[in-house]
């Protein structure tokens, strides 16, 4: 048997608002937009996707998974993008490291990672 990613769920207050939020810091295209399910990928027909799904219950410890990203264009530029988009700089205990620690709109953490070396 072999398993094909095909997606990653987000809970979401307002799957449509984090949504396009997530498809502009990524530069990614909408494929459904569901008041209830908001899909968004970096082609219309390239998976894996990320679907927000609207939940009622607030999010109230630290996210289990996050993702981690490494930006083309260095690291301390794409943070001050995704700040100026209304990201916010999160602090999980992390400490001094390579990588940046931001959450989204809606308080979910990712990561910035430096260049490669």
């Amino acid at each position: 048997m072999t398993l094909h990613w095909e997606q990653v769920v987000v809970d979401a207050n307002d799957p449509v608002t984090l949504g396009r939020w997530w498809a502009e810091a990524l530069g990614w295209v909408v494929v459904d937009d569901d008041d209830e399910e908001f899909e968004i990928r970096s082609a219309p027909e390239r998976l894996p996707s990320i679907l927000f799904i609207r939940v009622d219950d607030p999010r109230v410890v630290k996210n289990r998974l996050h993702l981690d990203f490494r930006p083309e264009t260095g690291q301390a530029a794409e943070v001050d993008r995704l700040l100026a988009l209304g990201a916010r700089r999160a602090d999980v205990g992390q400490g001094e490291q390579s990588w940046v620690v931001l959450a989204d709109p809606e308080g979910n953490e990712f990561c910035v990672l430096s260049a490669r070396h």
